[in-house]
């Protein structure tokens, strides 16, 4: 997310995010009709958070050790399994 892109009208680089919010609002007027709002929603949030290798870097990048990588990786898949789960399923384990 932090590198550029070749923007081809432009013919020159960009820096990734701005060409992806170009694209973004550059479909924006179909998005309903497609009905991918939700989906694209999700493209701003990792723009402004970065991507899941993003955080995984960050994380390495404060604590040197790959082991808490591997402990944020499973934080942040136990966290997105517990929202898609029914709340009894939740709850046993």
């Amino acid at each position: 997310m932090s590198g550029k892109l070749i923007d081809f009208g432009k013919q020159t680089e960009v820096p990734a995010k701005d060409l992806i919010y170009e694209y973004l609002e550059f479909v924006d007027d179909v998005v309903d009709e497609l009905d991918s709002r939700e989906e694209l929603s999700y493209i701003h949030t990792m723009l402004e958070r970065g991507s899941g290798a993003d955080r995984q870097l960050q994380v390495y990048q404060e604590t040197g050790d790959l082991k808490k990588v591997v402990d944020y990786i499973i934080e942040e898949t136990e966290m997105g399994l517990a929202e898609d789960e029914p709340a009894a399923v939740r709850k046993v384990g």
